[in-house]
């Protein structure tokens, strides 16, 4: 596979997938750190005296242009994360207005196209629209792994017309994501949180393979304590797969993968609840209400597992970390890994939105060895499935 390191890029018009699918309240964007991962490819093509275009998604318009999706707002955010003077925007694909602009940019100028799912081509990996967009580019580089999942024209189509290559933040997320499933280790801890066992069947199922501890906490582990038998009130469950469950506590105990539940918890009558909070042993929950944090004596479990482990994975929040108190469990557990030096000689990868979200909360950003953005490409490749925009970068030949 071509890399931005290992393919000469001089003059040209280059043609960048980058992901600024990024969260936007009240028109300011929240969290930049995607905007800042394409900064060292960027300025690796900047170098080579090249017209720079950009090319993102953001929302879920469904095809059709949509004001609220478009990413004319994100250009000032763009040119100050970048340090540059200027961003050109175009909301055309037409060659014409491609090529227009083209000469009025100068060498290593910058110009950002207008939200890619605004055509209904775009998901369906029209082959057609994937060529006339290449007409005007002499080569196209894959900054956005967390879109590589995604088998659609701006990640995989483009790559049939133009020699295409794999930017820096792509290989990062590669190798990181790698180096954790393939290095043999002492210990590997794994923690899954979340909302729904669907949702990480397949990420658990593959995990089983590699480590040998999985922590389940959040709403997703009442399944499990529902299928070992125990009342959960009113908790939020999926019945429908205890049966997923079992199977996955039945296949961890085939390759001696431990795998760890809530022992306690906090309670409450629903999310707003500050009043009748209940912290109780994983027996004792009351009919009337919900699991909606991990106790003291879990969270002890886990740092405990942590702290004796050599590498460690994690992947969602352990309870409802937006609505405090019930954010307890997953600050304590985020502290000790900010605060304890053990931590400084254990790897640490993290990746999820709500995940990253909480290590944010918990100022615990430079605790972790590496933390992915990549979001449903993270989980992905770590179930072991191929990523599309990957595969279309290895067999490119375009050179």
């Amino acid at each position: 596979m071509k890399t931005i390191n290992n393919y000469s890029l001089k003059n040209k018009n280059v043609l960048i997938r980058v992901d600024l699918n990024v969260p936007v309240i009240d028109g300011v964007v929240t969290d930049q750190s995607r905007i800042a991962s394409i900064k060292s490819t960027i300025n690796k093509v900047i170098q080579g005296n090249n017209k720079i275009f950009l090319l993102s998604h953001f929302g879920r318009p469904k095809g059709k242009y949509n004001k609220k999706y478009s990413l004319e707002f994100i250009c000032d955010v763009l040119k100050t994360k970048l340090k540059v003077n200027k961003i050109y925007f175009i909301n055309s694909l037409e060659a014409k207005d491609i090529q227009k602009i083209q000469k009025n940019m100068k060498h290593n100028d910058i110009c950002l196209f207008e939200n890619i799912r605004f055509y209904n081509e775009e998901e369906k990996n029209d082959l057609n629209f994937s060529k006339n967009l290449s007409k005007c580019f002499d080569v196209f580089i894959n900054e956005a792994f967390s879109a590589s999942h995604r088998k659609h024209s701006s990640i995989v189509g483009i790559t049939k017309f133009l020699p295409s290559i794999a930017g820096d933040n792509l290989i990062d997320e590669i190798k990181n994501l790698n180096f954790f499933l393939d290095t043999s280790a002492e210990i590997k801890t794994a923690v899954i949180g979340g909302s729904k066992i669907s949702t990480k069947i397949e990420l658990i199922d593959n995990l089983i393979k590699y480590f040998d501890n999985i922590s389940i906490a959040g709403a997703m582990a009442n399944t499990f304590l529902l299928a070992k038998g125990y009342r959960i009130g009113n908790s939020i469950v999926e019945r429908n797969h205890i049966d997923t469950a079992n199977n996955i506590l039945s296949k961890a105990k085939k390759h001696n993968c431990n795998v760890f539940l809530p022992v306690d918890v906090v309670c409450a009558n629903n999310i707003n609840d500050k009043v009748n909070i209940n912290h109780c042993d994983i027996a004792n929950v009351l009919s009337d209400q919900m699991i909606l944090d991990i106790g003291d004596k879990t969270t002890k479990n886990i740092i405990n597992v942590l702290v004796n482990s050599n590498m460690v994975l994690w992947n969602g929040p352990l309870g409802a970390f937006e609505h405090k108190p019930f954010d307890h469990g997953t600050i304590e557990v985020l502290n000790v890994i900010k605060n304890n030096n053990i931590f400084s000689d254990i790897l640490t990868l993290a990746g999820g939105g709500d995940t990253i979200s909480a290590i944010k909360m918990a100022n615990a950003e430079r605790s972790f060895s590496y933390i992915s953005n990549a979001g449903g490409a993270f989980l992905e490749w770590l179930e072991g499935k191929e990523s599309p925009g990957v595969k279309a970068l290895r067999e490119n030949n375009l050179f």
